[in-house]
């Protein structure tokens, strides 16, 4: 009788292995995020990416790029690492004594639950990194100058209240929520499909293509919330809600909704790539062993 097959050994993500690799890649593409920023507060089109790096480095100088890099940061342990480990526990609860990977609609299901989640818990920090990002835009009387993510979040709860800490965390939600389908949930269906083909293994060229392909899809599902987010919370006040912003929006066209979708798209698509390689290794070199 022939002996049993020898059992695969793989590993898998601990839950906090998303916020680390989003960590590491918001480090590396911190600077596009505030040109995004930027260029989707502006109330008129008048400069484009390339422009807008020169202006600001011509203004405040090189480091000028990295301006509320704590923010982003905290964003990334607080936004990705909820909805990472929302995602890949609950993804690894539905694959247990299955055959193989949830279906593609269940992993859907699963980054927007993750996503809406995160998005919310990562609100107030995203607003204070937003506001950083756009501090140097403002006249030196209206400039907020937050020192750090911390100081940030206590004085605007300190000053304007608790409920200004979540201004935009409705868009912000579901721009979490449609990103991380996005990125998450194309991902690993990408991924998926790519290795069926049997054309490539497990390596790191699959792991771009994939993550390359999320991106895109992120994108494009989330740029139109993602203006409305940042104007929410760069406001004076002027805007009474997501619908009211929407609806001032929408005077400046259509078009108004996809406002920095070239630059937004080379910073979310790189930020994808990395975070998924960097997801990835961890996964390989400290990732929890099972075997299959």
């Amino acid at each position: 009788m022939a002996g049993a097959a020898p059992m695969a050994e793989q590993r898998v993500s601990r839950w906090y292995f998303g916020g680390l690799a989003s960590s590491g890649a918001a480090c590396c593409t911190h600077p596009l995020d505030l040109l995004k920023v930027h260029l989707q507060t502006q109330q008129e089109v008048k400069m484009r990416m390339t422009g807008m790096a020169m202006h600001v480095i011509r203004t405040d100088g090189f480091l000028a790029l990295y301006n509320g890099l704590s923010a982003s940061l905290c964003r990334q342990m607080t936004y990705s690492l909820t909805r990472f480990g929302i995602y890949e526990t609950a993804k690894k609860h539905l694959s247990q004594g299955s055959q193989g990977p949830p279906p593609f609609y269940q992993k859907v299901l699963l980054g927007a639950a993750g996503g809406f989640t995160g998005g919310f818990v990562g609100t107030p920090a995203d607003m204070v990194n937003v506001r950083m990002q756009n501090d140097m835009k403002q006249p030196l009387a209206q400039r907020r100058n937050y020192s750090h993510v911390l100081d940030g979040m206590y004085r605007v709860l300190r000053e304007e209240g608790l409920k200004k800490l979540f201004s935009g965390a409705t868009a912000a939600s579901f721009r979490g929520a449609l990103v991380t389908i996005g990125q998450l949930s194309c991902y690993d269906q990408a991924k998926q499909l790519v290795l069926a083909t049997g054309l490539l293994s497990d390596n790191i060229f699959t792991h771009f293509l994939s993550s390359f392909i999320a991106g895109g899809c992120a994108t494009f599902l989330c740029q139109p919330l993602d203006v409305l987010k940042t104007r929410l919370m760069n406001s004076h006040g002027e805007y009474q809600g997501i619908i009211h912003c929407a609806m001032e929006t929408a005077k400046l066209g259509p078009l108004a909704f996809y406002k920095g979708f070239v630059p937004a798209a080379v910073r979310l698509v790189p930020q994808t790539v990395l975070t998924f390689i960097f997801l990835e290794q961890l996964r390989k070199y400290f990732g929890i062993k099972v075997t299959t």
